[in-house]
């Protein structure tokens, strides 16, 4: 049985910085495309970086330059390390991976605000 569970999300103020991290079972990570999406309400869940097997990495155009998506192997874990958060980053983040299927966490919630 393959999960995913979140972690790192909170409150934050514009400017300021988060790390999320996604731990594995089931699932080795540094193997298998890993992602993370998230979801405002009243929005569609939108792909916000991706992590191939092979080490390529993919990223929204509204998180260029200021999120980073890594794994560490030992850790079995995926993280994001969001800077210089804005309001509109605000959502639920979820972590995404393919093993044999596609499985989701169950999200973590990231609230920027002044």
């Amino acid at each position: 049985q393959v999960y995913l569970r979140e972690s790192g999300g909170g409150l934050v103020q514009p400017g300021e910085s988060l790390r999320l991290s996604c731990a594995g079972s089931g699932i080795i990570v540094s193997r298998t495309t890993m992602a993370w999406y998230r979801q405002a309400p009243g929005n569609q869940r939108e792909l916000v970086a991706n992590v191939t097997g092979g080490g390529s990495t993919n990223y929204a155009d509204s998180v260029k330059g200021r999120f980073t998506i890594s794994r560490d192997h030992a850790r079995n874990t995926v993280y994001l390390q969001m800077n210089n958060l804005k309001p509109e980053d605000t959502a639920v983040y979820y972590c995404n991976g393919y093993w044999k299927s596609n499985f989701w966490g169950r999200g973590t919630q990231v609230t920027v605000s002044s």
